[in-house]
Order: C-alpha cells, then structure tokens, then sequence
C-alpha cells in the first residue's frame, strides 16, 4: 500500500498493558467510527506495515486501545511506539455539503463570486492555525483562509469550489 493512497489515522501513544496492548492516539472528531477496525497499516522504516487487530475499544474518547496479532509482549509493544497508523482513502466516510477532506478538492476550480474563476487547488496548508488554500493562476500563488464564511458552495460534481471572499483579499495578488 502506498503512503499517498491512505489517510494518516493516528499515532501508537503508548503501551497499555504486559500483553503488548497499545493505546492510539486517533486524530479525528469521531473516534468511535474507527472501533471495530480489522486492520491498520502501521509505518515502520517508511514503508505501511498491515498490522491485524485481535480487539480494539475505545479508551478516554480520542485513543484506541489495541491488540494487534504478533505484539504479544511489552518489548513487542515498544518497538512500534511512535509510529503512525494509516487507512486506505477508501475507509473514509463520505463527506457531504460544504464539508471535505483537504485532499478532495485538490485539482479543484476556485471561483469567487465577485471575480469568477480564480484558479486551481495545488494544496492545503495545515501548517499554521488557520488553514489556507493554495491556489495557482498562471504564475501567481494565492493563499485562501480556510473559513467557512468564505466558502459558498463544494461543487464535487463540477470540481469546483465557490468561494465569496471580501474585497481585497484575493485582489491584492492579482493586482501586481
């Protein structure tokens, strides 16, 4: 499985028992989709790695405390601490409306509703508190905030994002 076909899950936290019983770290809203998983593919020297899940539960409501076949001890266990867990994109519940997945509306059209087309979607950045759109027309690079004030419409049918943004902010690229 290739890293850019999945969707980064979590982190393996910590160990929880002699038994080799880890606790995962999930970075999502809704931990509880993810209780009754078989599998998970686990990095281990760059390469996803499919761990099986004997049985899991949710543990303090954002970790999930599991058995994987073959982690049997506590050495076990602690040779897969700090490393990241993965899921296919195709285990990712649909997203409907205005809401998605950073990687969805990559390729994505943008257009403003006061100055149409805008661009093309080459990239979210997470990086800082606010997430933005990377958006590309010709040479220029524009950076979006991610907020849903701006958002008008995820249009997936089209491949389009409609954005309604105030005056200036997406201007004040395009007027060098």
């Amino acid at each position: 499985m290739r890293k850019e076909d999945c969707f980064y899950l979590g982190k393996i936290a910590k160990k929880f028992s002699f038994k080799g019983e880890v606790l995962i770290y999930l970075d999502t809203d809704e931990p509880y989709l993810y209780e009754n998983l078989e599998s998970v593919f686990v990095e281990t020297n760059k390469h996803l790695v499919p761990f099986f899940i004997v049985n899991s539960s949710i543990h303090k409501n954002s970790f999930l405390r599991v058995r994987f076949e073959d982690i049997d001890n506590e050495e076990d266990a602690d040779n897969i601490i700090n490393n990241e867990i993965y899921l296919p994109l195709t285990q990712l519940p649909e997203l409907e409306g205005n809401k998605f997945y950073f990687h969805e509306v990559i390729d994505f059209q943008v257009e403003d509703e006061r100055l149409g087309n805008v661009g093309n979607i080459v990239s979210i950045n997470d990086s800082s508190a606010q997430p933005l759109f990377e958006i590309k027309k010709g040479d220029i690079e524009i950076l979006v905030p991610m907020i849903d004030d701006f958002i008008v419409k995820i249009d997936r049918e089209n491949k389009t994002v409609i954005l309604n943004t105030p005056e200036g902010l997406i201007d004040l690229y395009l007027d060098n």
